[in-house]
């Protein structure tokens, strides 16, 4: 039976996870969010110790990562080392310590493996950095969702308020710039828009348009 494969990669706070998670509803398959197979990694080096941009210190644990994607009741839980770490993944901290691990080529690889299999047997929508140009080159459909850093900023500083978390907005800005470059400059894998993955930029759109928009380029199945 043939899967449908759907990449949506894009920078961080683009809108590309709200997006793949209402494409996946309206489609009726499964989305992964890769973000959290990275975010828990980093979660796992903080826990231990090992400096996030430390190459040989993550690689002597990521082979035994103990790290499981659960869906409970059409909701995607992270569990590591048994515990579901689904909120603390997403803490502010977290984010700029999962731009540093995702760099290492170790930890790439092994996401990859997982993000690959999952895929191989059932059809998803997956978001990220590189879905379309590496992980699923071979994708149905690839889109490059992308905004101004000063509105995707906006968009992280209104989703952490809205939480609960005192951020700075200036300081979040300077870090989205960071993860941007950190993304778009790392050696193995980095964020690009694949060659044929059309580009959706979000600036001045609702969530609503950008899906709409979507839709119509996704045919029948």
């Amino acid at each position: 039976m043939k899967t449908l494969k759907i990449a949506l990669d894009g920078p961080s706070g683009s809108g590309k996870s709200t997006v793949a998670k209402i494409l996946s509803a309206k489609l009726d398959i499964l989305y992964l969010d890769t973000g959290a197979m990275y975010r828990a990694t980093a979660l796992k080096a903080l826990n231990l110790g090992v400096d996030t941009f430390d190459e040989k210190g993550v690689s002597e644990f990521i082979n035994n990562l103990d790290l499981e994607i659960k869906y409970i009741n059409g909701k995607q839980l992270t569990y590591l080392d048994g515990e579901n770490v689904s909120d603390r993944i997403r803490e502010p901290q977290i984010s700029m310590a999962a731009s540093n691990v995702s760099s290492l080529k170790c930890v790439r690889i092994k996401m990859v493996e997982m993000q690959r299999k999952i895929a191989e047997t059932t059809s998803c929508v997956l978001d990220g950095r590189d879905i379309g140009s590496f992980v699923l080159p071979n994708a149905d459909y690839k889109f490059f969702i992308t905004a101004k850093v000063e509105v995707r900023a906006k968009r992280r500083f209104d989703e952490l308020t809205a939480k609960g978390f005192k951020v700075d907005f200036n300081v979040l800005k300077k870090e989205i710039e960071e993860r941007d470059y950190n993304d778009s400059h790392r050696e193995f894998s980095p964020l690009v828009k694949a060659s044929d993955a059309i580009e959706i930029d979000t600036s001045d759109m609702t969530v609503d348009q950008v899906v709409s928009t979507i839709m119509t380029h996704i045919k029948a199945y």
